[in-house]
C-alpha cells in the first residue's frame, strides 16, 4: 500500500495549507479518499494518474471534504473519460452533485454510480478478490464514516525445488499457491507446508475524519497497520471539541493506542497552530509511532 496526502488540513484552503484528500494505492487500485476543493489541481501536482480513480469515497458532506468533487467529475467529462466512476458517501451526495450537472448543464459520457450511506453499524461497501473497504462510522456533527481498507491474503510462495522433488505436476502450481494440499504424480497427498512459504503480508489502513474521541471505533480498526486520525487541536484548545465534535492529538495517540495500531498518522489541523511538530509531540506522550500528514506527503504502508 502507498498513500499519498494530498491535502490536510482543516476548514478553508490556503495556498500552502491544502483541506481534507487522500490517495491510496492497493493492489492494482487508486482509491480516492475524500475531495476537498482544489482536489484536482493537487491531483495533478503530484502526478495522480486521473483515468486510474475508479473508486472515490467521502466520509461527510462538510465542505473541507466534499466541495472539490463536483469540478473533479466536471474534469472527467472535459477529458472525455469513458470508465465507470463508483462513488461512496452519505445519503444526499447524489442529489449534491446531480443538482449542480443539472444546473450547469454539465452532462457526462460515462457511468457515474453512487453507492449512497446510511448505517450507523460498520459494513462492507467494496470487495473484489484482492481488498475490501468497510465504514468507520464515526461521531461528528453530520453523519461521517471513515473508512477501513484490507488487503485479502497474498498468494504463498511456492518453493519449486520442493515441489518437482516431490513429484508435483505444473499444474497444481497454482493450487499450492492459493493454500491447497495437492496429490503428487504417484498419488500421495502432498501438505502444502511442505513446498510453500508464507507469501507477502497483507496490510490495512484506517482513515478517520472528522470526528471526536470515540471509543466504539476501536472494534473495527483494532490492529490495523496505519491509522489515519484527525487532531484539529491541541490539548490547550480541547474545550473546543465537545462543541465542534473534533478530536486532540492526544486523543488521536489515545485510540491508537487502544487499538493497537502499528502506526499513527495525524492530520485535519487548524489553521490557528503554526507549529506541527507540537501536534506529534503531544501524540507522543500517549503513543510513540506517530508521523505527521503534510501536504503531498507519501507513505509507504
Amino acid at each position: 500500500m502507498k498513500l499519498t496526502t494530498i491535502g490536510c488540513y482543516s476548514a478553508t484552503p490556503r495556498i500552502s495549507a491544502h483541506t481534507t484528500s487522500q490517495v491510496l494505492e492497493s493492489r492494482g487500485h487508486t482509491f480516492l479518499i475524500d475531495c476537498g476543493e482544489g482536489t484536482q489541481m493537487e491531483l495533478r501536482k503530484h502526478k495522480v494518474k486521473f483515468n486510474q480513480i475508479k473508486h472515490i469515497f467521502i466520509s461527510h458532506l462538510h465542505g473541507d471534504h466534499c466541495f472539490g468533487l463536483i469540478g473533479l467529475i466536471s474534469t472527467f467529462r472535459l477529458l472525455n473519460r469513458e470508465a465507470d466512476l463508483h462513488v461512496y458517501g452519505p445519503n444526499g451526495i447524489k442529489e449534491l452533485i446531480m443538482l449542480q450537472m443539472k444546473l450547469s448543464k454539465s452532462w457526462i459520457n460515462f457511468n457515474l454510480i453512487f453507492h449512497e450511506l446510511t448505517s450507523l453499524e460498520s459494513e462492507l461497501i467494496f470487495e473484489d478478490y484482492k481488498i475490501e473497504v468497510h465504514t468507520i462510522p464515526l461521531d461528528h456533527r453530520v453523519y461521517t464514516n471513515g473508512f477501513l481498507f484490507k488487503e485479502k491474503a497474498f498468494d504463498r510462495k511456492l518453493l519449486v525445488d520442493k515441489a518437482e522433488a516431490k513429484h508435483i505436476d505444473v499444474a497444481y502450481y497454482r493450487k499450492l499457491k492459493q493454500g491447497a494440499d495437492v496429490l503428487n504424480s504417484h498419488g500421495e497427498l502432498i501438505s502444502n507446508a511442505d513446498v510453500t512459504t508464507e507469501g507477502i503480508p497483507s496490510k490495512s489502513y484506517a482513515f478517520c475524519s472528522d470526528t471526536a474521541y470515540f471509543e466504539a471505533i476501536i472494534p473495527i480498526i483494532n490492529n490495523v497497520d496505519v491509522l489515519y486520525h484527525e487532531a484539529t487541536f491541541l490539548e490547550t484548545h480541547a474545550n473546543l471539541c465537545a462543541k465542534t465534535k473534533h478530536s486532540t492529538a492526544k486523543q488521536a495517540a489515545e485510540i491508537a493506542k487502544k487499538a493497537t495500531v502499528g502506526k499513527l498518522i495525524l492530520g485535519h489541523y487548524s489553521s490557528r497552530y503554526n507549529n506541527l511538530e507540537d501536534f506529534k509531540t503531544e501524540a507522543q506522550t500517549v503513543f510513540s509511532c506517530v508521523e505527521l500528514a503534510e501536504d503531498g506527503k507519501t507513505f509507504q504502508i
